[in-house]
């Protein structure tokens, strides 16, 4: 079994907890995520089977769309709501939307997030979670995230001293939306979490095209689950692309340089180019030469069988 599957990622399980079932069920032990998703999150979550495990890096840069929860008047351990309640402030008077309105729109561009304790970045060798479970508190690099739409997708429910309402949010990869949750609370002047959370968007990949692990369960049992899959090349399609003939691929397929076309010349040394065979098959991924800019090189040959 061979391609990209989407999978809409059920509540309570790791990404890890998905690549596990998905072995067992596909029968390979070839199976990567594109991107991590925390357990109580749902939502696009590609996984690739087979050679498709070789382009796992090109599919998890692209931006993400989330559709989130936010409940403000007091804040958690793990900024999120399987957290310990941190602080509690009574929201009063209620936030009207204009506010929360010029909030969102503030935050549109180029802004520095500081990731949780409870998240896998790495300080000094080990992940943030590891020193949060440990009671430990280390200082946390700021990182540069881009938030290209935030907008208010739901009313605004006041109650018991909380405030509710959903959020809409595109982002670049690298971005903690309960983060985002807790920064948009502290601009309005209270404590907060994200209450809910799901990813609706990756890169090209939509919830609308995602199957339940049931979907997956029943076409596997019906003997079409390959039908179901993405094709390397259709996983790849936003890439820059170039279609060689059969004569030149057999060279691609032993690791040649190739001569970079005049159309892909502006583009940046490093910067991935996918290679399709005359019949549709992505068989390479090459890059502009790093010295020699009339020249490219491949990063990753996905078919070399002669």
């Amino acid at each position: 079994m061979e391609g990209v599957l989407l999978l809409n990622k059920p509540v309570g399980m790791t990404s890890h907890d998905c690549v596990a079932k998905m072995r067992r069920l596909a029968k390979t032990k070839k199976v990567g995520h594109t991107g991590t998703l925390d357990p109580d999150v749902t939502g696009v979550l590609p996984i690739c089977l087979g050679k498709a495990t070789k382009i796992v890096e090109y599919l998890t840069a692209a931006s993400k769309t989330y559709e989130a929860e936010i409940t403000i008047g007091y804040s958690t351990t793990t900024e999120d709501a399987s957290g310990e309640e941190v602080e509690r402030k009574p929201v009063n008077p209620p936030i009207l939307k204009e506010e929360i309105e010029q909030v969102l729109n503030a935050m549109v561009g180029t802004i520095e997030q500081i990731p949780p304790m409870y998240s896998a970045v790495k300080v000094n060798g080990k992940k943030l979670y590891e020193y949060a479970r440990a009671g430990i508190e280390v200082e946390r690099p700021a990182r540069k995230i881009t938030i290209t739409e935030l907008v208010l997708i739901s009313g605004i429910t006041n109650d018991a001293g909380l405030t509710k309402f959903k959020f809409r949010v595109t982002c670049s990869k690298g971005t903690y939306v309960r983060t985002l949750a807790v920064m948009i609370g502290e601009r309005l002047g209270y404590p907060a979490h994200m209450s809910h959370l799901i990813r609706t968007k990756s890169g090209q990949f939509d919830l609308s095209n995602c199957l339940t692990f049931e979907q997956i369960e029943a076409a596997i049992e019906k003997g079409t689950l390959q039908r179901e899959l993405l094709t390397i090349g259709q996983a790849l399609k936003d890439l820059p692309n170039l279609v060689i003939h059969d004569t030149l691929a057999e060279k691609v397929k032993n690791g040649a340089v190739l001569e970079l076309p005049e159309t892909f010349q502006d583009i940046k040394a490093g910067s991935p180019i996918a290679i399709y065979a005359e019949d549709g098959r992505c068989i390479a991924i090459y890059s502009k030469h790093p010295t020699k800019d009339y020249l490219m090189k491949p990063l990753k040959v996905l078919y070399n069988e002669t």
